[in-house]
């Protein structure tokens, strides 16, 4: 027997008007160009059981722009991390890693904190 889907591809399960209709959300988001983001760069250790983290904010455009530069600095680092809420987090003390290496790919206004 299968399985019948019970929801559409956006997630409804079911409306009672007869003339809905899902909208579809366009990402228009246009990144900013590398020169001109402005990154904050600073150590946090609140809430993390003690373990230090580098946080990298301020960035400005599209979610997988921003998981791409995570990603980029995590593979620098040699170290974990994660992406979420605009918010870039690198496992351990890394501020001067992290300046160097965004400084050296155009980032020229990251600042650390």
């Amino acid at each position: 027997m299968s399985k019948k889907k019970l929801y559409n591809a956006d997630g409804f399960i079911y409306s009672t008007d007869p003339d809905f209709r899902a909208e579809k959300k366009e990402e228009n988001i246009s990144s900013l160009p590398v020169q001109d983001q402005l990154l904050r760069i600073k150590v946090d250790n609140k809430l993390r059981g003690g373990k230090v983290v580098t946080i990298i904010e301020g960035f400005s455009g599209p979610e997988k722009d921003l998981e791409k530069l995570g990603k980029e600095l995590k593979s620098f680092c040699a170290t974990g991390g994660s992406v979420k809420d605009g918010v870039i987090m690198v496992q351990g003390d890394n501020r001067e890693k992290i300046s160097q290496w965004l400084n050296k790919n155009g980032y020229l206004k990251a600042k650390l904190s």
